[in-house]
């Protein structure tokens, strides 16, 4: 149990880092923490956050630059939609975002 929960606090630190109108997918965020391979568990650990929060999860879209949409997910994907769209992000009617441009690059910004 206590692995996961560092696990899931080192996925939540990492996402709290993407700035704001910026996008980063579940492999990344898993290689960022040197889980590589686990994006699965990434997408798992940021359902498992307790919401409210103040982690932008919703800035964490698969690997196609889509938001996972699904029934399992309660309604977050929407949820999800819609702060995208509050930010700027252009979201379609089917989860489609414009990852390309809007693609994190921690390495290539200053302090992340």
């Amino acid at each position: 149990m206590g692995d996961r929960i560092s696990f899931d606090s080192s996925v939540w630190d990492a996402v709290s880092r993407i700035p704001h109108g910026r996008l980063a997918t579940y492999g990344q965020i898993a290689d960022l923490i040197g889980a590589y391979g686990c994006a699965r568990q990434v997408g798992w650990a940021l359902r498992r956050l307790p919401l409210p929060s103040n982690v932008p999860w919703h800035r964490v879209v698969n690997a196609q630059g889509r938001i996972s949409m699904s029934l399992s997910r309660e309604g977050s994907d929407w949820i999800q939609r819609e702060l995208l769209l509050a930010e700027g992000v252009p979201v379609d009617e089917e989860g489609r975002l414009p990852l390309k441009e809007r693609l994190w690059r921690p390495d290539a910004m200053s302090g992340s």
